[in-house]
């Protein structure tokens, strides 16, 4: 609970976290992922009441950046070869320290970072040793609502939860 209270950045890999991890290609190079509708909401939710996002992915991918821009997200680093080297410029352009980020992630390249955050996020079906780092492991996989799970969860721990659903409940 006190990790969950300091965050003020809630930042993401793509591919098992916002989709399930399969990548559809097209016979003329386009690229089709499916993100799940409850995540991007979790994401609105958490803007509402001031907590950033990021995404940090290894892929470089059109559509990612077009559901980024849709959701709002504030940070968005593609083709990120070192994923803990993208994740101290995401700190120094943020202003957060370590224990003011929650990671979300599935594979071994997400641990590093996983080591470093104050709260450390795993989906449900993450590889082992990813959810043996994680301080959460969401119920949900990956692609199906997983982001959504932790974004009420930190909401509910923040006290921030009614905020972020007032319009909701009239």
């Amino acid at each position: 609970m006190e990790r969950l209270k300091r965050v003020r950045l809630v930042a993401m890999d793509v591919d098992g976290v916002l989709t399930d991890g399969g990548i559809i290609l097209g016979t003329h190079g386009q690229e089709i992922k499916r993100f799940h509708v409850r995540d991007g909401h979790g994401m609105v939710l958490l803007h509402r009441v001031g907590i950033r996002t990021a995404i940090i992915t290894g892929r470089h991918s059109q559509v990612v950046e077009r559901r980024a821009q849709e959701l709002g997200i504030t940070f968005l680093f593609q083709g990120s070869m070192d994923k803990l080297a993208t994740y101290g410029e995401l700190k120094s352009q943020a202003g957060v320290q370590d224990e003011e980020v929650a990671y979300i992630g599935d594979d071994l390249v997400d641990i590093p970072i996983m080591m470093r955050v104050g709260v450390a996020v795993a989906v449900a079906d993450a590889h082992p040793m990813v959810r043996e780092v994680a301080h959460f492991v969401t119920k949900v996989p990956g692609g199906h609502g997983a982001v959504r799970e932790f974004a009420e969860a930190l909401l509910k721990a923040q006290g921030k939860w009614e905020e972020a659903t007032r319009q909701y409940r009239g």
